[in-house]
């Protein structure tokens, strides 16, 4: 009975010395920009399994993600590092179709995003640079007609822009020069 006991107290000690714990997103909660687990007052450090996927290092998400949808198609996969999105991260509508390609550093969009359609017709093109629009963008409408062209300078829209209805005419809300953002001409 006295091995016993000791066996189980070992046992238990050293799951609560396990520097690496398995639970679900569910189980954390954020304060302060770190992830603990509910009741506790230490930063959490280990894997997360379930609807999301990935590591935990000092509170923060660090290495591979994957998130999946309800229907258990996959949403979106990135990488984190020290707690910010790096690199390529894809995101997948709910069917399975890809819907966005972008690029982070540091946690803020940088580099080209493309963007599709559920129906896997290109919605959007264009580039990031400081988590803001810049330089040439484009988008369509899901049957492949034009929607809109123009121009991004730190976010804001700049110069001449057209706009498509979905049938190919015109969109005079859309069409006009801009200027930091707004439209100053038809």
């Amino acid at each position: 009975m006295k091995l016993i006991k000791t066996l189980l107290t070992i046992l238990f000690i050293s799951l609560l010395s396990s520097p690496s714990w398995s639970v679900t997103f569910g189980d954390l909660v954020e304060r302060d920009g770190l992830y603990y687990e509910k009741f506790t007052d230490v930063p959490f450090n280990g894997q997360v399994t379930g609807v999301e996927q990935g590591s935990f290092k000092s509170g923060k998400r660090e290495g591979a993600w994957i998130d999946y949808w309800d229907n258990g198609q996959l949403w979106h996969k990135g990488e984190y590092k020290k707690g910010k999105k790096e690199g390529a991260w894809v995101r997948y509508h709910k069917s399975g179709q890809l819907n966005t390609n972008v690029n982070y550093k540091n946690g803020m969009k940088e580099g080209t995003l493309v963007s599709y359609h559920g129906n896997g017709q290109l919605r959007l093109k264009g580039n990031y640079k400081n988590d803001e629009r810049e330089g040439a963008w484009v988008g369509y409408h899901d049957n492949g007609w034009g929607m809109f062209k123009g121009n991004y300078i730190s976010g804001n829209q700049e110069g001449d822009w057209v706009g498509y209805n979905k049938d190919g005419t015109v969109n005079k809300e859309l069409t006009g020069t801009f200027k930091n953002g707004k439209k100053i001409s038809d």
